[in-house]
């Protein structure tokens, strides 16, 4: 058996070694799965409903160890590591209502009686990425469980250590044994077997779009349901009738939120020309103010970057002699570190076009509402992306002309449990979240009941 070296980016120390699974381990445990799936899904919903609240319960009280391990694993700051452990708490609290409201439809037809039910898939197999490990661990895990399914779980080699806790949390809780497994791995190893192994029956993955691109064609040969939740490169639209001091006050956070690893970055600012320049005046100070250190810090708003390839990644989309309008500070010395940083290119430059995934930002000008939306969508993403006007025509007209899946109006936000969160064109494939999310872990069974006339 190989293992894995889990590494702490803020100081580049060991923390543990990750033993990895090899195939016959998957097998093994897909099997497991199954044979509690069929037990856990013959319970009543009521009894279901009581497991998952459990499981809330334990994460709840465990939400102070889950936070420091994510600091510790993942360089985030320790308030936002709270929110994140409590964010999954809250996930398993909306998802346990779901099994005594799958109730199915009547539909009156001529002849008897025709009747719906909605089915759990079976093994359903979950690839979450290493940016917000837990939280979108709980994003599968929970609609599926909540279901009927059982669920095998493969965490990001380089941030697996809260997900295998939740592992161990949901024994603790009561759940049956192998009704949700941990599964560390690589990619190649344990998320290509879960494409190809006939008991998995979908497979949700989150993570790049060229993985994303493979996993949908590996599952294709089995017919197999995914659900994908891919890159994005979205956009920050800021109008001239907008609150043009709170639009400069909050985009740092909406992009350097996790040191802009996050999928909703809007990593592109688009402002409306004739409030350019002193709206880059306001920004300047906005950004020169995030405080990056060390993640243990509660005043500490965005940590480092989650590993030493990442980081070079990240460095090479700022080379020297980049338009580098203004930057802010971060530490020196060991950890993987590096400063929120505001560019000015051209339109085709790659840092418009590309995901950098990191803490990098561009600011482009536009003429004109359709020369905002058409930039806007020159992307093949479509995740995310805000809308700044005090016109409410005008964010009505620009939020449906925006292919994207989740827009905010004169905020920030895009997710939040109880909403449906995925993206268009290749930023993804179905969606997560909201009171739908547990319908995507079933199938739709049609059964009519003759009824003989007297």
């Amino acid at each position: 058996m190989t293992s894995s070296q889990v590494i702490n980016p803020a100081t580049e120390e060991l923390l543990t070694t990750v033993d990895l699974l090899d195939v016959a381990a998957v097998d093994d445990a897909v099997a497991r799965a199954a044979a509690a799936q069929r037990k856990w899904c013959r319970l009543a919903p009521a009894e279901r409903a009581a497991g998952l609240r459990a499981f809330a319960g334990v994460v709840d009280a465990h939400i102070d160890e889950l936070a420091a391990l994510e600091v510790a694993n993942s360089g985030h700051p320790i308030a936002q590591a709270e929110w994140e452990a409590g964010h999954v708490r809250d996930v398993l609290q909306f998802y346990s209502a779901t099994p005594e409201r799958l109730s199915g439809k009547q539909i009156p037809v001529a002849g008897g009686l025709d009747v719906t039910f909605n089915e759990p898939l079976g093994v359903v197999g979950v690839i979450t990425p290493w940016n917000f490990p837990m939280t979108i661990a709980a994003w599968g895990f929970a609609p599926a469980l909540a279901a009927g399914n059982a669920v095998v779980l493969k965490p990001a080699e380089w941030t697996p250590l809260t997900t295998i806790r939740l592992g161990e949390l949901a024994i603790a809780s009561g759940l049956p044994e192998g009704l949700f497994q941990v599964l560390p791995g690589k990619g190649s190893v344990v998320g290509e077997r879960f494409v190809t192994h006939p008991g998995v029956r979908k497979v949700v993955f989150t993570g790049s779009t060229e993985v994303g691109m493979r996993v949908m064609a590996g599952a294709a040969a089995q017919v197999k349901r995914v659900t994908l939740e891919l890159g994005g490169k979205s956009a920050n639209i800021v109008f001239d009738d907008c609150d043009l001091e709170k639009a400069a006050a909050t985009a740092p956070y909406g992009v350097f939120d996790n040191a802009g690893q996050d999928c909703c970055a809007r990593s592109r600012i688009l402002v409306q020309r004739n409030v350019y320049d002193r709206f880059m005046e306001l920004l300047e100070p906005a950004v020169k103010g995030v405080v990056v250190g060390d993640p243990t810090l509660r005043d500490t708003e965005m940590g480092p970057l989650v590993s030493r390839p990442h980081w070079e990644s990240v460095v090479s989309y700022v080379p020297d002699g980049a338009p580098v309008a203004f930057r802010a500070s971060a530490p020196e010395g060991p950890g993987f570190w590096f400063p929120p940083t505001v560019l000015t290119p051209q339109r085709t430059d790659r840092t418009v076009t590309e995901e950098i995934f990191g803490p990098v930002v561009t600011v482009l000008p536009f003429e004109d509402e359709a020369d905002a939306i058409a930039l806007a969508n020159d992307t093949p993403y479509g995740l995310s992306g805000s809308i700044w006007t005090d016109n409410l025509s005008r964010a009505m007209r620009v939020s449906r002309a925006v292919e994207s899946g989740n827009l905010s109006v004169n905020s920030h936000s895009s997710v939040r449990y109880n909403t449906p969160f995925g993206g268009f064109k290749q930023s993804g494939l179905g969606r997560e979240l909201g009171p739908d999310a547990p319908l995507s872990f079933t199938e739709t069974k049609n059964v009519f009941f003759a009824v003989e006339e007297l």
